[in-house]
């Protein structure tokens, strides 16, 4: 029996008998998951190989922001070293070391 076949009869049962609160609670959660169902296919996420997609998706996702934040360290390093670099010669210059070559 289907998502929508149980909701119709869950409807129809509480056109029937009265809507109590256990009848109303039911097709709530039927129509949350025929909605959730119906949302997931509209995103082609409806099939059974979407799971690992998803999976593959969040590595690749994290995989991209480790090399990011890799690249952001090495550049920063980089920055320092030439900066410390730029400094000893700025302190050899001012300490004459050219003139004892």
């Amino acid at each position: 029996m289907s998502r929508e076949d149980i909701l119709a009869s869950l409807m129809a049962q509480a056109r029937e008998e009265g809507a109590g609160l256990v009848s109303l609670r039911a097709i709530v959660e039927e129509a949350s998951a025929l909605a959730t169902d119906r949302a997931l296919e509209r995103l082609g996420l409806g099939d059974p190989g979407a799971e690992g997609d998803l999976v593959e998706l969040r590595e690749l996702l994290q995989a991209w922001r480790d090399a990011k934040t890799s690249a952001w360290k090495a550049f920063v390093d980089w920055a320092i070293r030439g900066v410390l670099a730029l400094l000893l010669v700025g302190i050899a210059v001012r300490l004459g070391v050219w003139k004892l070559l």
